[in-house]
C-alpha cells in the first residue's frame, strides 16, 4: 500500500510540475509577443514619421512651383540676385524675395553644439570617474540621484533659466555684445546633455571587472593611475557611446536654443553673436506657415536634413564603438 502511495504522490507531483511548465511557456509566449509587438510599433512608427516628413520635403525636388522660389541650389550655394552681386546667404523666407539658404542656420546649429560638448563632456566624464572610483558610497548616493536629475528637468526650463539668468550673468563677465549668443546657448545645451554623457560614462566603468583594478593596485599603480589608465580605456567604448548619444542630443535640443540663442541667422564663426538652428527654426515657423508653401515644405526639407544627419551621426558613432571594442579587446574583424 505504501509503495502504491507513493507512486501515486510522485505522479501527481510530475503532473503538476508538467502544468506550471505549460502554463509558464504559455506566459513567456504572450510575453515574447507582446514585446515583439512593441518592438514593431516603435520601427513602424518611425518608418512612418520620416515617410511624412520625406513626402511633404519632395516637393522641394520636384515641384516646379516650389522650386521657382525655394530651390535646392538657393538651400546650399550662394546665389547671385542683387546688382551687387551679393551672395544670398540667407535665412528669410518671409519678404518680397525670400531667400532660403540654409547656411546659416547648419554653422548655428555646429556653434550651439560644440559648445555644448566642450562644456558637457569635460565635466559629466570626469564626474563618472569620480563617482566609479573615488567617491564613497554615501556620497555616490547623492551625486548620481542630483546629476541625474537634470534629465528630469524641461527643457523649456533650462531655456528660461539660461534667457534671464545665465544671459545676463555671460554678458556682465564676458562683456558681450549681444546678450544671447552662441555661448550662453550652448552651455543651457550642456547642462541638458551632461546627464545623458554621465550616465552612460559611469554604467561604463562601473562593467570594468574588479580584477583590472586588483591587478593594477596589486602592482604599485596608486587609485589615479588605476582609474586613467585602466579603468577609463576599458570604458572608453561605453564613454563614446554616451557622447555620441549626447551629440545627438544637442543636435537635435529645440526650446532651449529657441529661448537663449537670439535666434539670428547669422553667417559668422563669433561665438559671441547671435545663433539660429535648424530645429529652433521650424519649431518658429511651422506654427505660422502657409499650408503647401514653398516656405512649408522649405521647413520639412529642415526636418528630412536634421533627421538624415542625426540618423548618421548615431550609425557612425555605432560603428566607430564596434572597432574601438574590437581595438580594444584584441578581435579580429
Amino acid at each position: 500500500m505504501k509503495n502504491r502511495t507513493t507512486v501515486f504522490q510522485k505522479a501527481e507531483k510530475q503532473e503538476l510540475s508538467l502544468r506550471y511548465k505549460r502554463r509558464g511557456r504559455v506566459k513567456e509566449w504572450f510575453i515574447e509577443k507582446f514585446i515583439l509587438l512593441n518592438a514593431t510599433l516603435a520601427i513602424v512608427a518611425i518608418i512612418l514619421i520620416f515617410v511624412f516628413v520625406g513626402k511633404e520635403a519632395l516637393p522641394v525636388f520636384t515641384s516646379p512651383e516650389v522650386q521657382k522660389e525655394a530651390n535646392l541650389g538657393e538651400f546650399f550655394l550662394p546665389q547671385k540676385y542683387s546688382p551687387d552681386s551679393s551672395p544670398n546667404i540667407i535665412w528669410q523666407p518671409v519678404s518680397q524675395r525670400p531667400k532660403y539658404s540654409v547656411i546659416p542656420l547648419i554653422i548655428g546649429t555646429l556653434k550651439a553644439t560644440i559648445v555644448a560638448m566642450l562644456f558637457a563632456i569635460p565635466l559629466a566624464v570626469a564626474a563618472a570617474i569620480f563617482t566609479s572610483e573615488f567617491a564613497p558610497n554615501r556620497l555616490k548616493e547623492i551625486i548620481k540621484p542630483v546629476i541625474e536629475l537634470l534629465a528630469g528637468i524641461p527643457s523649456v526650463v533650462l531655456g528660461f533659466f539660461a534667457l534671464i539668468v545665465m544671459a545676463s550673468f555671460l554678458q556682465s563677465v564676458f562683456d558681450f555684445t549681444f546678450r544671447l549668443n552662441a555661448i550662453n546657448a550652448g552651455i543651457a545645451l550642456g547642462l541638458a546633455v551632461i546627464p545623458i554623457i554621465y550616465t552612460v560614462s559611469e554604467d561604463s566603468l562601473n562593467a570594468v571587472p574588479k580584477q583590472y583594478r586588483e591587478a593594477s593596485l596589486a602592482l604599485g599603480a596608486t587609485r589615479w593611475q588605476t582609474a586613467i589608465k585602466v579603468a577609463l580605456p576599458a570604458a572608453l567604448p561605453g564613454i563614446f557611446a554616451g557622447i555620441v548619444l549626447g551629440f545627438g542630443r544637442a543636435v537635435g535640443e529645440t526650446m532651449i536654443v529657441l529661448m537663449a540663442s537670439g535666434n539670428a541667422a547669422i553667417v559668422s564663426w563669433n561665438f559671441g553673436e547671435s545663433i539660429r538652428t535648424l530645429s529652433a527654426t521650424i519649431a518658429a515657423e511651422l506654427g505660422e506657415v502657409v499650408f503647401g508653401s514653398p516656405h512649408y515644405h522649405a521647413l520639412f526639407f529642415l526636418g528630412a536634413l536634421l533627421f538624415v544627419v542625426t540618423f548618421i551621426i548615431n550609425f557612425s558613432g555605432a560603428l566607430y564603438v564596434e572597432k574601438l571594442k574590437a581595438k580594444l579587446t584584441g578581435a579580429k574583424r
